[in-house]
Order: C-alpha cells, then sequence, then structure tokens
C-alpha cells in the first residue's frame, strides 16, 4: 500500500542514530544520506526516510500520528525498544508487552524518536 514514508527531523545525524539502531533491532542496515542530507532506509517493500523540513520551519510530531514497525517477536520488540531508548528515543505509552483488545493479542512498545515522532513495534499474537 505504501511506497514510503518520511519523518520530519531536526538533527540528522541524531536521528540516522536512532534509527539506525531501532531498525537495526529488526535487521535493516544503517540509514543512507543522499545529497540533499536527507536518510533513507531501502527495503524491497518501501522505504522508510528522515528529513529536515524542506519548508524551513522546525520539524514537529503529528498528535495522534504513529508509525508502526512489524517484529517477528516480542524479544524482537524488547531489543528494539531498548535500542531505541539507548539512541535518544523516550518510551511512551504503556511500558513494552501483550495487550487484549479489540483486534485481539499484540505485543505493543511504544517510543518517540529525537524528534517526536511516535513510533510503534508490533507483533499480532494471534
Amino acid at each position: 500500500m505504501f511506497s514510503h514514508i518520511m519523518v520530519g527531523a531536526n538533527n540528522i545525524d541524531e536521528s540516522k542514530k536512532f534509527y539506525d539502531a531501532v531498525l537495526g533491532a529488526l535487521g535493516y542496515g544503517p540509514g543512507v544520506i543522499d545529497p540533499n542530507g536527507r536518510c533513507f532506509y531501502f527495503t524491497d517493500t518501501g522505504v522508510f526516510a528522515v528529513s529536515v523540513p524542506i519548508d524551513g520551519n522546525p520539524a514537529c510530531h503529528g498528535n495522534g500520528s504513529t508509525i508502526g514497525f512489524a517484529v517477528e517477536s516480542p524479544e524482537q520488540g524488547d531489543a528494539w525498544h531498548a535500542a531505541g531508548v539507548a539512541s535518544g528515543g523516550a518510551t511512551c505509552e504503556d511500558p513494552p508487552g501483550i495487550r487484549e483488545g479489540g483486534m485481539g493479542s499484540m505485543y505493543l512498545a511504544y517510543l518517540r524518536d529525537p524528534a517526536g515522532n511516535k513510533i510503534c513495534a508490533l507483533k499480532r499474537m494471534g
């Protein structure tokens, strides 16, 4: 469905360190900086990117927005979360763990990246 997702950052080096860690915990290689200073993570199914806003205004998070990354297990999700906290991110929402709800049993872990964007690791347990 998606070709790419791009989030804003105020400091590309700080954000690259964070996303290299959290995406590295999922088995992806480090981001690639293009000539315009944007950072790209290429996969077989799409692209995740980080950029200083083109309009020159500071990056800010979208209130109510979350970008979810699929994990293979709760253990991988825990490693993803730990890598993010160790690399400049901040935990948010409830602690990582399995939750029951209307969509079934899911492992969820939430982080805020250095620019405040909310990201999530998710594994459907059913």
